[in-house]
């Protein structure tokens, strides 16, 4: 066996941009952000009214307001219906996910080994192929099966504990995508909130000023003006998503919330007086009510805005340390884990930029790799501190491979260099963190469950078959079918197809990963 060798390029810095000479001068937003020219600062996605909900309030609202009973529903404060907390890393570029961080094998599985060539395009050389001989390349301490020298792997591992690892699980869905282009459908968020995502103030979080709120484009079909997205990019913006303005600071929480409930009163009374002769007469006036209920249950929970802050969260600075460890990128993933894990919003984005690193070497993918590991082992984390459950969907635009040289730098770890994009390589996956327990993947033994594990599969060469299953080949099922999943977890995969339709074809089972881990709603 021949190991080929180059003259080694240098590595890049891990916030240093990308500049391709086979590539176009950037010239978008996604151009800048896949390139590494601008990190992906965070964003919020909020409703035109946001959803808050008065449990746990320090000063409750008073049972004897007019239509209370009727508002609470209609106005979007009656809360615990909240769904599994559900966060996605939307890598800009075309990462590398299969084979050299998760494993992606033939029809039996990730455990259904490729051959040696497809392990090289990969960016495996022959002594590192997870089916070696001599040496275990393959972790599954996440239950999803991992190269055992993952950049991704190791990042994870420096964020969780065992136990944290102990109760997760995942699964790999082989699926194609377009490289470095905005026109991937791939961001779920509208969707998730087509299906009803709850949350105690916002409904979406996102990462990018788009109308997806990531890079990647959400599916047409479920976008939604409602929920445009407002940007965030430092910890005093996300304290900032709730001010209560001068009042909070001159009257004591109590006072002000009954002083909102009387301009309440006030306004319901006069309200019955007058028509708007409109044809919704009654639902503009809802309208007027639910704001000055809302801004009640604002003062109510919200006053202290320090509840929202991650940079004082213990469990935060556990995790990331003081400052955030003086990285931006951990500042914007704690910011969205936080509100997201804590009840305050109901799914959300995360988007990292950079990450279309065939340089020509593979230290610097490794490094940014290793980043997107540690944040994504942060999010488990602060879950498993919380004891709260967890979706986290991991996706790129597109992907890459080598063409068997060896970058055999500290950095580079003797793997094969990015020399290329390639679409074929690609894939995407999700982790499932729950407090009780492993999930369990469907199937009645070993060999069916793994092929739970995976949905869709690769050929012996390491490209992925397009056949293998809906999402291979469409970035719109590959959506759905992480939607499908998501349900599922809730136990309500019966209701996908009055809410999405059949283009997933009649088995549904085959798709879905794993069994329910909640029955009911998330407290």
């Amino acid at each position: 066996m021949f190991i080929i060798k180059s003259q080694r390029k240098r590595a890049l810095g891990l916030n240093e941009p990308l500049k391709h000479g086979s590539h176009k001068k950037p010239v978008t937003r996604r151009d800048f952000l896949a390139q590494g020219f601008t990190t992906g600062a965070a964003t919020v996605m909020v409703p035109a009214l946001s959803t808050l909900s008065p449990r746990q309030a320090k000063a409750a609202l008073s049972g004897d307001l007019p239509d209370l009973a009727a508002l609470t529903t209609r106005c979007g404060l009656t809360g615990g219906d909240q769904r599994i907390p559900f966060i996605c890393f939307d890598l800009a570029g075309g990462a590398n996910i299969a084979g050299s961080n998760v494993l992606v094998g033939q029809q039996g599985g990730q455990l259904d080994f490729l051959s040696t060539q497809g392990y090289s395009k990969l960016g495996l050389p022959g002594n590192m192929l997870p089916n070696n001989s001599t040496t275990n390349f393959v972790n599954a301490e996440f239950g999803l099966a991992f190269h055992s020298d993952s950049a991704f792997l190791r990042g994870m591992l420096e964020k969780t504990t065992a136990t944290t690892r102990a109760r997760v699980n995942g699964a790999v869905i082989a699926a194609r995508s377009e490289n470095d282009t905005g026109n991937n459908p791939h961001n779920p968020m509208y969707g998730l909130a087509k299906w009803g995502v709850k949350s105690n103030l916002l409904t979406l979080i996102g990462s990018q000023n788009s109308e997806s709120g990531g890079n990647s484009m959400s599916p047409a079909m479920y976008l939604n003006p409602e929920f445009r997205p407002t940007k965030i990019d430092r910890v005093s913006d996300v304290t900032g998503l709730v001010d209560t303005g001068d009042v909070a600071g001159i009257l004591s929480d109590s006072d002000t919330v009954r002083t909102l409930e009387t301009m309440y009163r006030l306004s319901n009374r006069k309200l019955g007086n007058v028509s708007t002769g409109l044809a919704g007469d009654a639902d503009v006036k809802s309208q007027f009510k639910c704001a000055y209920l809302k801004s009640a249950a604002t003062v109510d929970k919200f006053s202290d805005p320090t509840l929202l802050n991650p940079s004082i969260d213990p469990d935060v600075l556990s995790i990331f340390g003081a400052n955030f460890g003086g990285d931006r990128e951990f500042e914007k993933t704690a910011s969205v884990m936080k509100l997201v894990i804590d009840g305050n919003a109901g799914a959300g984005t995360i988007t990292m930029g950079g990450f279309d690193y065939h340089t020509g070497e593979r230290a610097t993918g490794e490094e940014r790799d290793l980043r997107a590991g540690r944040c994504i082992g942060a999010c488990l984390e602060y879950a498993a501190l919380n004891n709260k459950p967890l979706m986290l969907y991991v996706f790129s635009d597109g992907s890459l491979s080598s063409n068997g040289m060896i970058d055999d730098s500290a950095g580079g770890r003797g793997k094969g260099q990015w020399t290329g994009d390639n679409q074929q390589t690609a894939a995407s996956f999700f982790l499932v963190f729950n407090p009780l327990g492993r999930p369990t993947l469907l199937g009645a033994d070993a060999a069916a469950q793994a092929r739970h594990q995976q949905i869709g599969y690769y050929s012996a060469g390491g490209d992925v078959v397009t056949s293998s299953s809906p999402a291979a080949n469409n970035v719109n099922l590959l959506v759905q079918t992480v939607i499908l999943n998501y349900m599922a977890l809730h136990g309500q995969q019966g209701d996908f197809t009055n809410k999405f339709g059949n283009a997933l074809g009649g088995s549904l089972d085959g798709l879905t990963a794993f069994t329910p881990i909640v029955t009911g709603p998330v407290t």
